[in-house]
């Protein structure tokens, strides 16, 4: 059998000392994320991460840096987690959207509104994340490469 971690990607977008996240249900729980999801067939990181920004918060996603690469074992299910995690900024919101299925809320929490809410942070990348990009963690978006056929 060969091991196949999820490929995934993340936002992450502060204004004024709050960040950007989604209320989303998982595995029955309401929990708190950065937009964040999957990689599909044919897409681009990058492209990724715009398209799940958007879908999940109504925000267009503008990425400048990459602030880090993840990887994380869930501790129940045994899978594993590949996350590319992007930081930027947004605008063009349109608050009539329909936000993805699962997706409760798009709402700004600062990090201290974060770590008392901990045991609902969807995994520790959350926070990793986040404080990761406060650290000035900051990696050019031109070191990821697209290789074509």
């Amino acid at each position: 059998m060969v091991w196949k971690p999820h490929a995934t990607v993340a936002a992450i977008i502060e204004r004024e000392g709050r960040f950007l996240m989604v209320e989303e249900m998982a595995g029955g729980k309401l929990v708190i994320n950065q937009p964040a999801g999957h990689l599909d067939p044919d897409e681009s990181l990058i492209d990724a991460v715009i398209r799940e920004t958007q879908e999940e918060t109504a925000w267009q996603f503008i990425p400048e840096a990459i602030t880090g690469i993840y990887l994380w074992k869930h501790p129940e299910n045994g899978e594993s987690f590949l996350r590319v995690t992007f930081c930027g900024s947004c605008d063009n919101h349109n608050p009539t959207q329909a936000l993805d299925d699962g997706i409760q809320a798009a709402v700004w929490r600062t990090r201290d509104e974060l770590i008392k809410k901990k045991q609902t942070l969807r995994s520790p990348m959350v926070i990793n994340c986040i404080d990761d990009y406060l650290a000035g963690k900051r990696f050019p978006l031109d070191m990821l490469i697209d290789v074509a056929s």
